[in-house]
């Protein structure tokens, strides 16, 4: 069977004449399996959707309609390459059981990592401007593209329940790190207090750094893409993933325990362009919250990997048994240096 037999079905849908010999896989994205479209000067980006992944290709559809009708674009310095919709109108197209979608090609250079401050900075610029132009939209509108995906408590209860349920002995760094993560109850305290007290807004919810396209100067931000997990949360949520894996001196799989520290000139800087965009915006209290999310973060990320590791590495790829450990151990030296700076 050809590698492309679902494309007759695609040109149909979408009244387009796509040959085979005009696709070529793109990009280093794990989730869905993208495609760059070219045709002379014309490009698009095609993805099979990942279902596996993301449950709810319904929600987020539903989602990303109301944003193309409610955002005001006119409000925003960069593209939101959202999905084309398809002769039916639907962002997303069913063929032999499996979603694909077509989106506008943005040109520009997308990176792993943060070089420098001024790069942090238009990062936490861009993600706080898409919040902002989003901010009259009424946020419950929005459905959990992933349930309970940034809820603190959802996840200690989950490691709870790991724990519970393990089959590995806990001993060694196994044993060091559930302590130290059983005692980050007081983190969990905080979130349950902050969600009696913060407005709930459209965020982006996976501020990873390579989910913008810069300019190819990096003098600015072209898009702000990956825009599957959007969806109702808090302002704190969008700058504190952006702490997690812009300010820390090294990758979530680095083993250089010693070396895994916060780098504050960046943090500064991601600091700075937050509040550019958001004073005036965000209510006080969402500003105040701000630092609270880099700790609820990465503490969020260390019981997932945590639990995971427990559970058997059942979530999360692996490349060694004790993967999973170890971004465990990661995440906890980040969150000491965290909490030594900001507590």
């Amino acid at each position: 069977m050809s590698p492309f037999s679902w494309l007759p079905a695609l040109n149909t849908q979408y009244g387009l004449e796509i040959h085979p010999s005009l696709i070529r896989p793109f990009g280093d994205g794990h989730i869905h399996q993208t495609f760059l479209i070219e045709s002379g000067e014309e490009k698009l980006i095609l993805q099979r959707f990942n279902n596996l992944v993301f449950k709810y290709p319904e929600r987020i559809s539903h989602n990303q309609s109301l944003l193309i009708e409610q955002i005001d674009s006119e409000d925003l310095p960069y593209i939101l390459p959202l999905p084309i919709p398809n002769l039916a109108g639907e962002l997303f197209t069913l063929i032999e059981g499996t979603y694909f979608r077509i989106s506008p090609f943005v040109a520009g250079r997308c990176v792993n990592e943060i070089e420098n401050p001024h790069q942090a900075y238009l990062a936490a610029k861009a993600f706080a401007q898409f919040i902002k132009a989003g901010i009259h939209i009424p946020a419950k509108e929005f459905q959990e593209a992933i349930p309970g995906f940034h809820d603190l408590e959802l996840r200690y209860n989950q490691l709870l329940e790991a724990l519970k349920n393990t089959k590995r002995d806990i001993v060694g760094d196994l044993k060091e790190l559930v302590e130290f993560y059983l005692a980050q109850k007081d983190l969990v305290d905080q979130y349950l207090r902050w969600k009696e007290k913060l407005p709930l807004r459209l965020t982006h919810s996976d501020t990873k750094i390579n989910n913008l396209i810069f300019a190819e100067d990096f003098s600015k931000v072209n898009a702000v893409i990956d825009l599957d997990t959007l969806m109702a949360g808090y302002v704190y949520y969008d700058f504190g993933d952006l702490v997690r894996t812009v300010a820390c001196t090294e990758g979530e799989s680095s083993k250089d325990w010693e070396k895994i520290r916060v780098d504050f000139t960046k943090y500064e800087a991601l600091l700075v362009g937050f509040l550019e965009v958001g004073k005036g915006a965000f209510t006080e209290d969402e500003i105040y919250s701000l630092p609270f999310g880099g700790l609820m973060m990465t503490c969020i990320m260390g019981f997932r990997f945590l639990a995971d590791y427990l559970n058997g590495n059942i979530y999360y790829t692996i490349h060694y048994e004790e993967q999973n450990l170890h971004r465990a151990k990661n995440q906890m030296c980040l969150l000491k240096g965290l909490r030594e700076k900001l507590n």
